[in-house]
């Protein structure tokens, strides 16, 4: 045989290789997702031939999607589990002489109580326009702050909470 002919019959081999593998890969991705672990062992044993003349990275882009899917559907199949209300935070509480001002002085959840507070800080207009994280206090809020002008919202729970019971 000569070299010519050793030429052509690798070439159209190679062909008939990739031709064999493309129909592989297209039948792959049409299976349903429980058959796709027994779609995985024939589309290596069609992908191995082909391997030795085609570049490696083909059968990995190809095999990456299908986890991807996989995971999205496992995704969209958990229940949604509804949230429950904390006990602790629904629980009266009795208010103090400094807070009554404020809020009133009937027994409240610690949630009501800053709810409260924050209307009365709204309607007041005591949130600073500059820096919208500080309540400026006035002479009420003064007596729950412990005396400080200005406090952050949030340094401002932690002092609500000293003056529930």
């Amino acid at each position: 045989m000569c070299l010519y002919c050793v030429f052509i019959c690798n070439i159209s081999i190679t062909k008939n290789l990739k031709q064999v593998a493309t129909k592989a890969k297209k039948k792959a991705p049409a299976k349903k997702a429980p058959a796709k672990k027994a779609a995985k062992p024939a589309a290596k044993k069609a992908a191995k031939p082909a391997a030795k003349k085609v570049a490696k990275k083909a059968a990995p882009k190809k095999a990456a999607p299908k986890k991807a899917a996989a995971k999205k559907v496992a995704k969209k199949a958990a229940p949604k589990v509804k949230r429950k209300p904390n006990a602790a935070f629904m629980k009266a509480m009795n208010i103090g002489a400094a807070l009554q001002p404020v809020v009133g002085s009937k027994p409240l959840p610690r949630t009501e109580v800053v709810k409260k507070l924050w209307e009365y800080i709204k309607k007041n207009n005591l949130q600073d326009p500059k820096e919208r994280r500080n309540i400026n206090a006035d002479e009420n809020l003064k007596k729950v702050f412990g005396g400080k002008k200005t406090v952050s919202m949030f340094e401002m729970t932690k002092l609500v909470s000293k003056h529930l019971s």
